[in-house]
């Protein structure tokens, strides 16, 4: 007797359908969806790789555990005891690899309109044959000639790519807090309600700014030590006052006039995620230690209660790793929507189809369009994109690859990789604290320069964010 379902899982694996569950109960998924799921699973797969790659314990569990494990390494040729494939030069090969099957992937789909044709049908099916090509990249990495010069300039060429990655989620987040402003004014013009709601939530916002720097200061900064932790002192105040000026800017007259949209709801959303940078720079900062009467060294400039959590290390290792993975996912995926690739090309639509609502970072129903329904005998699937793409197939891919040079750089710590182990990947380092910290400052940068740049080039005709 025929197994459709058998069917239908080969059609997607090695043809061009799009992927869907088996069961017959689960509501109806969109092709767009299942695509990027597959591909946010490709790249979870491999992050756990990694992950597993830059951890001791699992290498000296196999050590003790998989009989003959010297003479597999030997016959494998990956050094004693396997040393080429873990630690943070096992991680720069693999993530090579899967950088170079999202960069092919990008260049194949450029300029793809709808999920009609044969670059479409590869973005979305032959999920087999490409995993095999991602192993195959992947695996393939690990045999580049002269590999002290590769990992040098590999690592270079990450830096730049994985700050790249950073600076597209700062200006997303800019970009969010003036639709956000600019959609919640629309609707205060024709009801009141909604201006009410946007007074309501600027004093929020406000209120969690300078609360979280009141707690700032009272946790990373010890006031009744004036000789001791003078860098956190000054970085708090140099990230306070670049907030005031961000607020002072935003009402600006000049600016107001050529940019009637700038506001204090930009300024409270940009000075609360400063806050939360700050809080998490010093979280990785490296404890400082002081002698006390008794000549034990002592930390200072850290909150007390986090004196404990170093004996279970590897549990908040293991959990700040996985929602570090969620943020890294949802920043690819929400990166790729249409509205946002058209944020940062600067294409914005006309203000009188502004329509307010609280989801106003979801698409409206405009951009719906018919969607062909397919049964096989599984879950169904609606064939979304066949008019359409609802994302650029080629921006989705170079986010990925972006992304994937961020996760290699945040696993192997950034430049301190020589000792980097993802069972202390949240133990200080100056690396990861002053990549944090320059975020700070290029999104009040980036922020800045969306309000004055139109006053710089008001004769000019615009700018572009």
């Amino acid at each position: 007797m025929f197994d459709w379902t058998m069917h239908v899982q080969v059609a997607c694996c090695c043809g061009a359908a799009a992927c869907a569950l088996c069961c017959t109960c689960c509501p109806t998924i969109k092709q767009s969806t299942s695509t990027r799921i597959m591909y946010a699973l490709f790249f979870i797969l491999v992050t756990i790789v990694c992950a597993v790659m830059m951890s001791t314990s699992v290498a000296k569990l196999m050590e003790a555990h998989i009989p003959f494990y010297g003479d597999i390494c030997e016959h494998l040729q990956a050094g004693v005891n396997c040393d080429k494939l873990v630690g943070y030069s096992a991680v720069y090969r693999v993530c090579f690899g899967m950088a170079c099957f999202f960069f092919l992937l990008a260049i194949f789909t450029i300029n793809v309109k709808n999920s009609k044709g044969l670059r479409a049908y590869i973005h979305n099916g032959f999920w087999f044959f490409k995993f095999l090509i991602l192993i195959g990249m992947c695996s393939g990495a690990f045999f580049i000639p002269d590999q002290d010069t590769f990992l040098s300039v590999w690592r270079l060429i990450g830096a730049v790519f994985g700050f790249a990655f950073l600076i597209i989620q700062l200006m997303l987040l800019v970009e969010f807090a003036h639709k956000w402003n600019k959609n919640w004014t629309a609707g205060a013009k024709h009801n009141k309600l909604w201006g009410g709601a946007l007074s309501i939530v600027i004093l929020i916002l406000y209120t969690v700014a300078v609360g979280a720097f009141a707690l700032l200061v009272w946790l990373y900064t010890d006031l009744a030590m004036t000789e001791h932790c003078l860098l956190n002192k000054i970085l708090l105040g140099v990230n306070f006052g670049l907030c005031v000026l961000l607020v002072l800017v935003s009402i600006l007259p000049c600016v107001l006039k050529n940019h009637p949209q700038s506001g204090l709801l930009q300024a409270a959303i940009i000075s609360c995620y400063v806050m939360y940078l700050t809080f998490s720079s010093f979280s990785n900062k490296p404890p400082d230690y002081i002698l006390d009467d008794a000549g034990n060294n002592v930390t200072v400039c850290v909150p007390s209660f986090t004196n404990g959590i170093s004996q279970d290390e590897r549990w908040v290792s293991l959990l700040g790793a996985a929602i570090l993975l969620g943020c890294i996912l949802y920043s690819c995926l929400s990166s790729t929507t249409r509205s946002s690739c058209d944020a940062l090309m600067g294409r914005y639509g006309p203000p009188e189809e502004e329509v307010t609502r609280c989801c106003f970072c979801c698409g409206t129903s405009q951009e719906d369009q018919e969607e062909r329904v397919e049964a096989r005998g599984g879950q169904k699937v609606a064939y979304d994109e066949e008019i359409k793409t609802l994302y650029s197939y080629c921006g989705f891919h170079v986010i990925f690859f972006l992304g994937t040079f961020y996760m290699m750089m945040t696993i192997t710590n950034w430049f301190h990789y020589y000792h980097a182990d993802i069972e202390k990947l949240f133990v200080g380092s100056w690396s990861p604290f002053w990549v944090k910290m320059s975020c700070c400052w290029v999104c009040v940068a980036i922020y800045l320069w969306t309000l004055l740049a139109p006053v710089c080039c008001s004769s000019g005709g615009g700018y572009v964010v």
